[in-house]
């Protein structure tokens, strides 16, 4: 039985379609370009933060703000549910507690911080080098609509680390770091109201210890 002219239209029309569909598809490796390329062309980073840490029965809730700047540079204010302040200056860092008026300084690129690795995003991303088996993590459902998610491994960091969640906007901003250790904690950080390319001095990344506060060195034995 010949099949009329009209029937094989529409059949190439929807293959074409379906085809076309296909190939407009976001490709991870163009994503993590995208976003290689969006962090590396700002000198300065501001953002609130919220900080969700689940493990071992524990479940904690902290934010306040954030400033990155180049290079490698990093600042996180925590206003809630108390003070304490993780500064970085590219080379040395310190966490600050003044409920225990104790101070821990630590050389950034030995630290065992998952905080740390966020302090080089401007001006050295690249994603796929940082994150083996990137790809995208379709059943992960995103923080807000028309985000989409990325999963990966941090490569120096797999004895601790099962995989990093990166949660991407359409604007190729990073809106959710979601970190799972090999002791099935998790660690989550919610960037927003991002503010980039903002006025901030050096000096805001300089740390002096308060008097009569107490100074852990990790940096001795070294």
């Amino acid at each position: 039985m010949n099949l009329p002219t009209k029937f094989y239209f529409a059949v190439a029309t929807t293959v074409l379609l379906f085809a076309g569909a296909v190939w407009a598809l976001p490709n991870v490796h163009a994503v993590a370009r995208a976003v290689d390329n969006h962090y590396n062309r700002l000198h300065s980073l501001q953002a609130e933060f919220t900080e969700i840490y689940q493990g071992a029965g524990i479940e904690r809730t902290e934010s306040g703000t954030l400033w990155l700047k180049k290079p490698g540079k990093m600042r996180w204010e925590y206003r809630s549910p108390e003070e304490k302040l993780f500064v970085g200056d590219g080379t040395d860092a310190w966490l600050y507690l003044p409920a225990e008026k104790q101070v821990r300084k630590s050389n950034m690129r030995k630290l065992e911080d998952l905080r740390s690795p966020l302090a080089f995003l401007l001006g050295k991303t690249k994603l796929e080098k940082e994150l083996t088996g990137l790809a995208f993590a379709p059943e992960v459902r995103p923080w807000k609509d028309g985000d989409s998610v990325l999963r990966g491994i941090p490569r120096g960091m797999e004895d601790r680390v099962q995989s990093v969640l990166l949660e991407i906007t359409p604007e190729y901003r990073i809106e959710r770091i979601l970190i799972q250790s090999v002791d099935d904690s998790i660690t989550e950080y919610r960037f927003s109201d991002q503010k980039e390319d903002v006025q901030v001095t050096d000096a805001k990344f300089h740390f002096t210890a308060p008097p009569g506060s107490e100074t852990i060195d990790d940096l001795s034995g070294q």
